[in-house]
């Protein structure tokens, strides 16, 4: 366990309410640079982009985990919550990576995986040595049913069943995902109290805020009740593929139970003792994440916001559905706040989930980049999805992924949009890493590098960072409310409002031109629009296909 960073610990002087509205971009850093040859990026490698990342106009970077692990699940099995993993760097490495992005004014968020721990942290060395040690009762354990099966018909995210047996203490232990991810049990207000430490460290060395891994599987039913099977007709792969048999189950017990609001009240208060720290929690429910995201969100005392996986699943980005989707947030979460997300480290990118047969992919991705930054709510983006990068197709023997290898080939898991970020189409891997990389650096991917978009007119890059730049000139798109106005199929038309700012927004999320009536002619068109795809006769206006247009009104 290493000391406290000085000078670090409220040096980045900002807004307590910087993370509404706020755009924040997600590094995978197995990912995104490698410094030392070996094939895995590192925290040097993500200081040394930090420039790019700035120039983007994000605000703030959130990094996946780097912490010690034995990198089953590439980090989402955590050994030590304050520990660097060696393939990372050093914490003085992240101290140096911290300091940078706060020089070059970002806000910089990690990951939280407390859910769960790997099956070599010392808690669960210990919890697992007997039914007496201190921590026998900081883990979910169980006795077998007398026949000698799983307490319960409970299921894991990653396959089969969510009980592992464990030979030390002749019990069961629960894991909502891998087996060598144990859950943490948070009826036990001690582990609260040690999660809470772990927070702390990170928030006294600088950090700005949080991405909280699986919020809402923390707390499980103490009474351990079977989950009731869920209709045909309710199940979705939004949460996991449709081989998957976790989707033939109500999880009504496993996960979302009420006792987690009191922690998460817990955690905002700690957080609420720094000048400028905030959270984001991701709510992987497949059947009411929107509601949750409410009851998590609602208020001053629980988490800043969440996202959930209503755009991260494969159902078509239609006009419909955006109005759906975010009216029906608006509806149940008046009082709570969304962060936006098309692409993520766990998903098929957007890029091939929705524009695969596209014909004009990139006049697709343009779309969908100007709809995500004009909604109501913050925003991730993920890294390469400012490239327009697609999914890459990898051999089996590439695959590193164990959700993918456990699923094949139906599934191919989350490695093809793990693969390394492409800064130069005419170095070796992309300029990635000179060595072997962990991921195969896709040839098509070569075409989409950094140093073939930057600076060229028409580039997604381009529309990204002109598109960021508008975003932020105009208060509305970061906190207005937000008021939809029927409109044609395939087009979207909504008011954005912030204090005495009013702007229109129309998209047309298809392939063909199409036409809209205004309800007002006093709209003014915004001259530095990053889109030319209007033209207008009185209230009459007419879009290009996936074009886009913005006007103002005076109150």
């Amino acid at each position: 366990m290493a000391d406290q960073a000085p000078g670090l610990v409220t040096s980045h002087e900002t807004d307590r309410d910087w993370w509404r509205g706020a755009v924040i971009y997600q590094i995978y850093p197995r990912s995104f640079q490698d410094t030392n040859n070996d094939g895995i990026g590192d925290l040097r490698g993500i200081t040394r982009r930090l420039p790019y990342v700035a120039a983007l106009g994000v605000d703030a970077i959130w990094v996946s985990p780097f912490f010690k692990s034995p990198m089953e699940d590439f980090g989402y099995d955590v050994s030590d919550y304050r520990a660097v993993d060696p393939m990372f760097g050093t914490l003085a490495d992240f101290d140096a990576m911290i300091a940078e992005a706060h020089r070059l004014g970002l806000k910089v968020m990690i990951d939280q995986v407390i859910s769960h721990t790997s099956n070599k942290h010392e808690w669960f060395v210990e919890s697992r040595s007997s039914r007496e040690n201190p921590r026998a009762d900081w883990y979910v354990w169980a006795d077998a049913k007398p026949d000698g099966t799983p307490p319960n018909n409970w299921l894991s995210v990653f396959g089969g069943s969510a009980w592992e047996w464990d030979t030390s203490r002749r019990q069961y232990y629960l894991h909502n995902f891998l087996a060598s991810q144990p859950d943490l049990n948070f009826h036990n207000p001690a582990v609260q109290d040690a999660l809470l430490d772990e927070v702390r460290f990170w928030l006294d060395r600088g950090v700005d805020g949080f991405r909280l891994d699986t919020i809402n599987f923390y707390v499980h039913s103490a009474g351990l009740e079977d989950n009731p099977p869920l209709a045909p007709e309710h199940r979705n792969a939004s949460i996991a593929p449709e081989v998957n048999p976790y989707n033939y189950q109500d999880h009504i017990y496993d996960r979302n139970q009420p006792e987690n609001i009191a922690f998460l009240k817990r955690f905002r208060a700690l957080l609420d003792k720094y000048p400028a720290a905030a959270a984001v929690g991701e709510v992987g429910d497949a059947q009411r994440g929107l509601e949750i995201i409410s009851e998590y969100t609602s208020g001053n005392d629980r988490i800043h916001m969440c996202y959930s996986f209503d755009f991260l699943a494969g159902t078509s980005l239609t006009a419909r559905r955006v109005r759906e989707v975010v009216e029906r947030f608006e509806r149940v979460a008046p009082d709570g706040w969304s962060c936006w997300a098309f692409s993520n480290h766990d998903v098929v990118r957007h890029a091939s989930r929705w524009a695969d047969h596209v014909v004009d992919r990139n006049g697709f991705l343009k779309m969908a980049a100007t709809l995500i930054m004009t909604l109501r709510g913050s925003v991730c983006l993920y890294q390469g999805e400012e490239l327009g990068l697609t999914e890459a197709v990898l051999d089996f023997e590439d695959l590193q992924d164990p959700y993918g290898i456990q699923f094949w080939p139906t599934f191919k898991g989350r490695d093809g949009c793990r693969t390394p970020m492409v800064w130069s189409h005419n170095e070796h891997n992309g300029g990635f890493t000179e060595g072997k990389p962990w991921l195969p650096v896709p040839y098509e991917h070569l075409t989409g590098a950094v140093d073939l978009q930057a600076g060229r007119e028409g580039t997604m890059l381009e529309h990204y960072r002109r598109m960021l730049a508008f975003r932020q000139r105009y208060q509305a798109f970061a906190k207005g409310t937000i008021a939809f106005f029927d409109a044609p199929e395939n087009i979207l038309m909504f008011e954005r409002h912030h204090e005495d700012m009013r702007i229109l927004v129309v998209i047309n999320t298809g392939d063909r031109a199409q036409t809209v009536e205004l309800e007002s002619d006093a709209w003014r068109t915004l001259e530095d629009s990053p889109h030319e795809d209007g033209e207008r006769e009185g209230r009459r206006l007419t879009l290009s296909g996936f074009g886009a247009w913005f006007a103002m009104m005076d109150n």
